[in-house]
């Protein structure tokens, strides 16, 4: 076997069951796995220099196709109702299978970290079959020193093989896709599926099932920190802002999407970013978009001229999932350290389409539990087959596709740590104002801003509120640069009776959601619930 680049001997491909390979290609850097992916046909260049890829038919994750280890460990610890169990002895067949497909092969490996604090963080080693999924994944996890890589030993281990088709009667999954991960004995198996972003949440749930017994809360969520080392994290789903908002130029971006809060503050657990690119525009997003125009970058799934080699970022003939992952030094006043201390704020984003919350609420410490077990956000009409009007949509801790444990777990010790701290928590809503989705207008950008930086700052604190009576939160009366009518939602619909049974509407939801928390969580969360709308 051919073994090329800076590598630990003593812990090699052997130690996790890779053998007769016929190449291995240790910590390449970006300019030789631009070579090898070109090579292999892997990838074309873009005017501007960024590496471009297609995904095939998985332009996204699948989470219908993972699966976790269930065994002694994981038996009592694992969420099972929102996780789907796969045998050890399937894991082990799976396991087999897969090392004997990889016999014959090149393989790409990259050894690398998640989490920037080094108490808590783990090493990765990632094969790969693809020079493009190396790179992708140099990008998005934290580089070690080249010196380090010499004594290089992996606590977790994922082998990604998209050319392997799992069987379901034979493996115990789904279908030809599979992502299985055994928390035992920190592996990872990901097969049939060319999507990368797979790898990176891999990392994220093996995070989330292994930091909390240790009192490390591992969040879905932006953070980023002010001058003064006031640092804030961002909790939202897709589309409710959370990059666009955290990437703010007076304050430092400590990461985009996974952090760890510990005793000694929080932490990214990447080294890099994985950014939405449709209909990206230098003028909306100037410092995402300089990113795609570097050396480094690679463009998923994104249109290119075949001639020119250009991008059109409004083209989703493929996907509107097209994504850029660039490391996070390509970001101009990203955080070296990838550290912050303790944060003063806390922010919950949601895009409302509904159009009855406020763009800006004060949250106790059982609200911001309560909204965080929630996680609201809602669907509008025409992003998905079949939405025809807005759609609440609830993912429990603002990622429930990557919690192996039961959300009151995680609830629980982030409300903790907003006592301990003295955190300040807000809820924002970047969504709709003045009537739903189709009659309303979006939050305007500015007023989002001016309130968020004023939530920031501490400034809104010393303002005066209202108690909203749909969903009972502290809501400001007045902010200078605001308008004044979009502090109260039901005052900017002309059709008050249609604010009400929409407000009413949305109550219902939340309600019924939150049942299946009920019993896990004590009666001062379930006493946060939105009430019975007023009028």
């Amino acid at each position: 076997m051919t073994e090329n680049g800076i590598r630990n001997p003593a812990h090699g491909a052997e130690q996790f069951g890779l053998k007769w390979l016929a190449g291995l290609y240790w910590n390449y850097g970006a300019p030789a796995l631009y070579e090898e992916s070109l090579r292999r046909g892997e990838a074309v260049v873009s005017i501007d220099g960024a590496l471009t890829v297609e995904t095939g038919v998985h332009t996204g994750r699948s989470p219908q196709d993972k699966f976790v280890v269930r065994d002694t460990l994981t038996e009592n610890a694992v969420w099972w109702d929102n996780n789907k169990p796969m045998s050890p002895a399937h894991f082990e067949t799976l396991y087999a299978d897969m090392l004997a497909h990889a016999s014959g092969r090149e393989l790409f490996a990259q050894d690398l970290q998640g989490g920037a604090d080094p108490a808590e963080a783990v090493a990765v080693r990632v094969f790969t079959e693809k020079a493009w999924h190396s790179l992708f994944i140099r990008n998005l996890l934290i580089r070690p020193e080249a010196a380090a890589l010499k004594s290089f030993v992996p606590k977790l281990t994922i082998l990604d093989l998209p050319s392997f088709k799992a069987n379901p009667e034979r493996h115990g999954c789904r279908t030809e896709t599979v992502i299985a991960c055994d928390f035992t004995r920190g592996i990872v198996l990901i097969g049939g599926t060319s999507y990368a972003g797979e790898m990176k949440k891999a990392v994220f749930t093996y995070l989330n099932f292994t930091l909390p017994p240790k009192g490390v809360m591992p969040m879905h969520c932006s953070a980023n920190v002010g001058p003064d080392g006031d640092a804030a994290v961002f909790f939202g789903l897709s589309g409710t802002g959370k990059t666009t908002l955290s990437a703010d130029p007076a304050r430092t971006l400590i990461g985009d999407d996974e952090h760890g809060w510990g005793a000694d503050g929080i932490f990214n657990f990447e080294g890099g970013c994985y950014a939405k690119t449709i209909k990206l525009s230098a003028e909306a997003e100037p410092e995402i978009f300089a990113t795609t125009k570097r050396f480094g970058t690679v463009l998923e799934n994104v249109a290119i001229d075949p001639a020119t080699r250009e991008i059109d970022f409004n083209d989703a003939s493929k996907t509107e999932n097209t994504r850029a992952a660039y490391p996070l030094h390509f970001i101009p006043n990203a955080s070296e350290s990838g550290r912050a201390g303790h944060p003063k704020t806390i922010v919950m984003l949601t895009a409302d389409a509904f159009g009855v919350m406020p763009p800006i609420a004060k949250l106790t410490p059982e609200q911001a539990m309560y909204h965080f077990l929630s996680g609201y956000t809602a669907k509008v009409a025409g992003t998905e087959k079949g939405v025809t009007e807005p759609q609440a949509t609830f993912s429990t801790c603002f990622g429930a596709p990557f919690m192996p444990r039961h959300p009151a777990e995680y609830g629980n010790l982030l409300r903790s740590l907003i006592a301990e701290h003295g955190v300040s928590c807000w809820l924002v809503n970047t969504g709709w104002t003045g009537g739903a989705y189709g009659t309303g207008r979006r939050m305007p950008i500015k007023a989002t801003r001016t309130l968020l930086t004023a939530a920031l700052n501490g400034s809104l604190d010393g303002g005066r509120f209202y108690t909203d009576r749909t969903f009972g939160f502290q809501v400001p009366t007045d902010v200078a640069g605001v308008e004044p009518h979009i502090l109260h939602p039901r005052k900017t619909w002309q059709d008050k009776a249609g604010y009400d049974a929409q407000a009413a509407k949305l109550v219902g939801m939340f309600l019924k959601n939150f049942e299946k928390f009920e019993n896990h969580v004590d009666a001062s969360v379930t006493a946060a619930a939105p009430g019975t709308m007023v009028a």
